[in-house]
């Protein structure tokens, strides 16, 4: 199984979530993506994200009827900060059949040496590096120490492109608490659960 491994808050799940999601399941031939919300992201310590609860439920309703997606909570289960190469090492344990692909858009590799363990990561799945249609191609150096020379083949062999979609959940969050629409940013359930639950109103 060719499974790739979404992780983000989804704080909350947009349209541009889903959109990439897709977009690497058919350009690389994915059999399913796990949408993995974190408990608490280690980026995002000091900011207020919403309950677990909530974020789940989003992502249930914003992946419903699509057989490939599939919600994992094995970060909220563990609780504590959210390591990647943690989650990956549990998953790799858990489904050893599988081949791990880890999703991460194109702005995240300035990041990823400062990542805790990145040289694991790159062990444990092909991070499928995913950049706008039209922008250019990432610089893709970061992974010269990080990976060995057959990583980085596949690394390169499975650059991702997508639709080029500027929607943020930071955007979204601030809209909803001003009330504004936030109609076909988000699919119309999560929509429709952000205004009965009335979230990220202060």
């Amino acid at each position: 199984m060719r499974l790739g491994i979404f992780g983000g808050t989804f704080d909350p799940v947009h349209v541009g979530h889903l959109l990439l999601a897709e977009t690497c399941r058919e350009q690389c031939e994915l059999d399913a993506i796990w949408f993995v919300p974190a408990a608490f992201p280690p980026h995002k310590l000091t900011r207020k994200i919403s309950s677990d609860k909530d974020r789940i439920e989003m992502l249930q309703l914003a992946t419903a009827g699509h057989p490939s997606f599939q919600i994992s909570t094995v970060e909220i289960d563990r609780g504590g900060v959210s390591y990647t190469a943690e989650t990956l090492t549990h998953i790799q344990q858990q489904h050893p059949e599988a081949e791990l692909f880890f999703l991460m858009g194109a702005d995240s590799l300035a990041e990823l040496a400062t990542w805790k363990d990145p040289q694991r990561i790159c062990e444990l799945a092909i991070p499928l590096v995913v950049r706008r249609a039209g922008s250019p191609t990432p610089d893709l150096a970061v992974f010269n120490t990080l990976a060995s020379p057959t990583r980085l083949t596949e690394i390169s062999r499975y650059q991702v492109e997508m639709p080029v979609l500027e929607i943020s959940s930071t955007d979204l969050r601030e809209r909803a608490g001003h009330q504004r629409s936030l109609r076909y940013q988000v699919p119309r359930a999560v929509e429709c659960y952000i205004e009965t639950q009335r979230l990220y109103r202060d």
